[in-house]
C-alpha cells in the first residue's frame, strides 16, 4: 500500500514540470510546496547555492 503523503524534492537536473510529472506518474497529486535555500560555507561565512523546492505529494488512490 502507497504511502498517503509523500515529499518530493525538484533534483538538480530536473525541472518543476518534471517533477510535477513523476509525482503524477507515482500516483501522486502535488497539495502543498516549501523552499529552502541551501547554503554552503565560503570563508566562514554560509553562502546560499541554490533553492531546494518540495512538493508535498496526497495519493490519487485514495
Amino acid at each position: 500500500m502507497a504511502k498517503k503523503q509523500v515529499w518530493f524534492e525538484v533534483e538538480e537536473t530536473e525541472t518543476i514540470d518534471e517533477c510535477l510529472e513523476r509525482m503524477k506518474q507515482e500516483g501522486y497529486m502535488p497539495v502543498g510546496r516549501k523552499e529552502e535555500p541551501l547554503f554552503q560555507m565560503v570563508n566562514g561565512e554560509p553562502v546560499p547555492i541554490r533553492q531546494i523546492i518540495k512538493f508535498k505529494g496526497m495519493s490519487i488512490g485514495e
